[in-house]
């Protein structure tokens, strides 16, 4: 997986996967995912970042993993 924040778009794009995204739809306004020849999604991009969240907040990315229960 991949995380790019684009300033200049004033967007952020998640990677999936490695897989060409062949076909896009967007699923709420300025929310956009990204999908292969299979349908699966392979990214997803939000639109309009800067209104969606302030400066700080992209400027500092936290990743959070969940550990399985097992």
């Amino acid at each position: 997986m991949k995380l790019k924040v684009d300033h200049q778009a004033d967007a952020l794009h998640l990677s999936l996967s490695e897989e060409t995204a062949r076909e896009s739809e967007e699923v709420s306004p300025g929310i956009i995912v990204d999908f292969d020849e299979k349908g699966q999604a392979v990214g997803i991009e939000i639109l309009h970042l800067s209104k969606r969240a302030s400066s700080a907040d992209f400027q500092r990315l936290l990743f959070e993993s969940i550990p399985l229960s097992g």
